[in-house]
C-alpha cells in the first residue's frame, strides 16, 4: 500500500476510534452529540475509502522472481547471416525493452536460439551454440497458439496447470508469452514477474514473430543433424 494510502487509512481508523470513545464517555446523549458522532463516523469511513481507492489507482508492482540459470546466448551455428542478424537484434530488443527474462525460438523441432537466462549447458560443453540434439517439445498451450494462429499470454502461470510445458525453457517462470511461427515453430518469452507484460509488449512481440517467421522461411538453412546419413557418393 502506498505511503499516502496508509496515512489516510490510519487517520480514518483513529478518527473512528475517537468518535466511539467520545460517545461511550459522554455523560448523556443529546441530539448535538448524535449529529457530531454521525459526522465523525462519515469522515472516518471517507478517509478509509480514500485509502482503498488510492491503493487501486496505484497498485504495487509484482516482485521479480528469483530464477535459475545464467545469462547467455546460444544460437545455431549453421544459420545464414540474415537469419542470425534477425534473431540477434529482435531478441536483444525484447530482453532490454520489456520485462522478459528469457527467450527461446524453436523451428522445425530444433531450438535455434536461447537468450537471456538459459539453463546450464551439458557437462563438458562450453560452446555458445545450442547442442545439436536440443529440441523443444510443445504442449497443449503451444498447440493452441498454433491452432488459433496468434499469441497466447499467461499472465500468471500458477493459474494454468498446463504451464509446466515451459519448464524446459526455464523452470519457475511466473509469466509466459508464446507465439507460433506458422506451422513450423514457436517463440517463447518468459518474464521476471507476474503480469509483467503490457499490451504494447504483446503487440511488439507478435509483430516481430511474424517478421521472424518470414525470415526463417526465406532463409531456410538449418544445419544438418550430426547423425544424419551422408548423401550417396560422399
Amino acid at each position: 500500500m502506498p505511503f499516502g494510502a496508509r496515512v489516510s487509512l490510519s487517520s480514518g481508523v483513529l478518527l473512528l476510534l475517537l468518535a466511539i470513545g467520545n460517545g461511550l464517555s459522554a455523560p448523556s446523549i443529546n441530539p448535538s452529540l448524535q449529529r457530531a458522532e454521525v459526522l465523525a463516523a462519515m469522515a472516518a469511513v471517507g478517509l478509509m475509502l480514500v485509502a482503498v481507492l488510492w491503493t487501486r489507482a496505484q497498485p504495487l508492482s509484482p516482485e521479480a522472481v528469483v530464477l535459475g540459470g545464467t545469462q547467455g546466448l546460444r544460437m545455431e551455428l549453421g544459420l545464414n547471416d540474415a537469419t542470425r542478424t534477425e534473431l540477434a537484434w529482435g531478441s536483444h530488443l525484447l530482453l532490454t525493452a520489456t520485462s522478459a527474462a528469457t527467450i527461446l525460438v524453436a523451428w522445425d523441432q530444433r531450438v535455434v536460439l536461447r537468450r537471456g537466462l538459459v539453463p546450464p549447458l551439458p557437462e563438458g560443453d562450453s560452446s555458445t551454440s545450442s547442442p545439436p540434439s536440443e529440441t523443444f517439445s510443445p504442449g497443449a498451450i503451444c498447440e493452441r497458439s498454433r491452432t488459433q494462429g496468434k499469441l497466447v499470454s499467461l499472465v500468471k502461470t500458477a493459474l494454468y496447470p498446463g504451464s509446466s510445458e515451459f519448464d524446459p525453457v526455464l523452470p519457475g517462470l511466473p509469466a509466459v508469452m508464446v507465439h507460433p511461427l506458422g506451422e513450423r515453430g514457436w517463440v517463447v518469452l518468459g518474464g521476471w514477474s507476474e503480469r509483467c507484460f503490457s499490451r504494447s509488449d504483446e503487440r511488439w512481440f507478435s509483430g516481430w514473430c511474424e517478421r521472424l517467421r518470414m525470415t526463417l522461411e526465406t532463409n531456410d538453412v538449418l544445419p544438418v543433424q550430426a547423425d544424419a546419413p551422408a548423401p550417396p557418393g560422399c
